[in-house]
């Protein structure tokens, strides 16, 4: 186990029926800035619930942030920000909205000649507006990080931004929400989870005994509670396992003193941006090709995954390491997504090229926890994911 420094400063407010402690956790004088997504919260009911428990605030509404939070659309609440002179900020939804929320704390207060430079130029975000968060979505765990991926529709790029600035002050996770989100985010939801973890968790051994055990029981329980939660969202014992795991599964903790990896995320960004593909579907496509094209440096974690999670006792450990493989690839077609290209777009003769140049370009050419993949292994990964 590697040396590292954990401090998550976000405060988690979870369990039934606590949106209504919002009016304890903004300070008093705030003037808000109330963001949400395509107004789903309109008809389940969180509005409401968030409007009530705001009624002695002083608020404004910014509405209709896409599930790719788009950086055209965040600059014009950029405006309302600063023409209503708002103060914080309070994102109602899931992960596209907090994420874009986070960009919207650190452009508040950047004084650089464009916001698209935190983006670009990965400026971390050391001081950002504050902010809170209602999850309407569990996946992504930006409700617990400091992480976000901002989307810009007229380059076609999704750009990664962090900093210790943009943790929450606070996030609301009421599971009962999950039983109004539709079956096909539910699956989105729980791989995005899975991955998140495995990104911090399949790269090679390092002596992190407990690590290791914290991502495999959060990879345990989400194919525990997958089948349970798809056929019956209003499992409020598998909403609630469900929505811990996804916040669990990426807010610091299990990557501390480990390598991870991020190719498949780095890889799978791409796709959402020149298809348009949903973020979670596109880790699905890529993970699969991205452990077997580097199967001989991973191969001694996959066998582990393989014996702890899915209970693969027999064979040898390159047996075990395949199957372990097989066995996610099956894990997702399971829950109804496809972890082939061409099943998504017919226009993906290219696309392995494409994405090879613009990392080239970019200058990311030591991808993965031993730095040594480069964009002709990246172009690689993506033909096997055809």
């Amino acid at each position: 186990m590697t040396n590292f420094e954990f401090k998550n400063p976000t405060k988690i407010i979870f369990g039934k029926n606590t949106i209504e402690k919002l009016t304890t956790e903004i300070p008093s004088e705030a003037k808000i800035l109330l963001l949400y997504g395509g107004g789903s919260i309109k008809k389940n009911g969180i509005y409401e619930q968030v409007k009530t428990a705001l009624n002695n605030f002083d608020v404004v509404e910014f509405g209709g942030i896409p599930a790719n939070p788009e950086y055209a659309i965040l600059m014009q609440a950029l405006e309302v920000i600063k023409t209503e002179k708002i103060t914080f900020l309070l994102a109602v939804g899931g992960g596209s909205v907090i994420d874009g929320t986070k960009f919207l704390s650190s452009a508040a207060l950047f004084d650089g000649d464009t916001p698209w430079d935190i983006l670009a130029n990965s400026i971390p975000t050391i001081v950002g507006m504050q902010f809170g968060t209602v999850l309407t979505l569990p996946a992504t765990g930006s409700e617990m990080n400091s992480g976000a991926v901002i989307t810009r529709a007229e380059t076609k790029e999704k750009r990664g931004m962090g900093g210790p600035g943009l943790f929450p002050l606070f996030s609301i996770l009421d599971p009962q929400v999950v039983k109004s989100i539709p079956k096909r985010q539910l699956a989105n939801g729980i791989t995005d989870a899975f991955m998140h973890v495995l990104e911090q968790y399949m790269t090679y051994p390092a002596g992190a005994y407990l690590q290791d055990r914290f991502a495999e029981s959060i990879l345990q329980t989400l194919i525990e509670i997958a089948p349970k939660i798809l056929t019956d969202p209003t499992d409020h014992i598998a909403a609630s396992n469900f929505m811990w795991s996804c916040t669990m599964a990426l807010n610091g903790l299990i990557q501390k003193g480990v390598p991870t990896d991020w190719a498949v995320h780095a890889i799978g960004h791409e796709l959402t941006a020149l298809f348009g593909i949903d973020h979670a579907r596109t880790l699905a496509i890529i993970a699969p090709s991205h452990y077997a094209y580097n199967f001989e440096s991973k191969k001694e974690k996959l066998a582990q995954y393989a014996e702890r999670v899915w209970q693969i006792t027999e064979g040898t450990i390159d047996e075990k390491a395949k199957a372990g493989i097989t066995k996610t690839t099956v894990f997702f077609n399971d829950l109804g997504i496809s972890t082939k290209l061409s099943e998504y777009t017919d226009a993906y003769d290219g696309t392995a090229a494409l994405i090879s140049k613009r990392f080239t370009e970019r200058g990311w050419l030591e991808l993965g926890e031993h730095k040594t993949l480069t964009p002709n292994d990246v172009e690689k990964i993506v033909e096997m994911a055809y």
